[in-house]
């Protein structure tokens, strides 16, 4: 079911950056993380490499015994927040199109490029040409707008099944959510929990024009904010409390 679902193994690291992902804002002392580290049953000296192996790795900074997220994860977090909360406000029938104009890439440029238009939720229709309804507002990171050209048009034919495999993402937000209901120990649920997230971020987001009717987005983001309710109130008792 793991390979199924996108498990991944409960890790320090992993507690860790969950906590951190899932706090406004994303700062906490290093007792406040040992005491999460504790509720999986995870020593505070395991925290306390993983700490200190993720500031020297670039994921967090630490300040006056504070850990935050770098510049890098925070982008990751306001990600995760718009997978979480979608403002997708009423859309005209337009799409964005991006075309790559650059010359010359080299390697890095072009996976810097991929990276960023798959954050922003742009689809590849073909090579060098990106694109998706106009139906999110967001920043562009300086690498799109030196490489694209964007432009805004109506596809004469319906792209979504083109773009998009809507059917898998479906069929897997279905076994999540099950997996989600079904696991019994905080463990369990954490790392179902964090799966869910990874999928969220990979919703492409579009207008209910195009999504089918039993779309099942809006319900697995409900169920993931029932086990954020139950995670923050243990987070309240048992680490936060004085």
């Amino acid at each position: 079911m793991s390979n199924t679902l996108g498990l991944r193994p409960l890790t320090a690291r992993s507690v860790v950056l969950s906590t951190l992902l899932g706090s406004h804002p994303p700062r906490l002392r290093a007792r406040y993380l040992v005491r999460v580290g504790e509720l999986f049953g995870i020593a505070e000296g395991t925290i306390r490499v993983a700490l200190s192996r993720m500031v020297a790795a670039g994921d967090l900074v630490q300040s006056d015994g504070e850990y935050a997220l770098t510049e890098r994860l925070l982008a990751r977090q306001a990600r995760q927040d718009e997978s979480r909360f979608p403002r997708t406000p009423s859309w005209d029938g337009t799409w964005e199109i991006a075309v790559i104009t650059a010359e010359r890439r080299p390697a890095a440029d072009r996976a810097a490029l991929r990276q960023a238009m798959a954050a922003l939720r742009l689809a590849e229709l073909r090579e060098g040409t990106w694109l998706r309804p106009a139906n999110l507002s967001r920043p562009r990171p300086d690498i799109v707008a030196q490489q694209c050209t964007f432009l805004t048009g109506r596809p004469e034919d319906d792209l979504t099944a083109t773009l998009w495999d809507l059917d898998e993402w479906t069929a897997k937000a279905h076994a999540l959510t099950t997996a989600l209901d079904e696991a019994d120990s905080l463990a369990d649920r954490f790392t179902v929990a964090a799966a869910v997230l990874r999928h969220l971020l990979n919703d492409p987001l579009l207008p209910a024009e195009l999504l089918p009717a039993d779309w099942p987005g809006p319900g697995l983001r409900a169920h993931y904010e029932r086990f954020e309710v139950d995670f923050n109130r243990l987070l309240t008792d048992h680490v936060l409390a004085p």
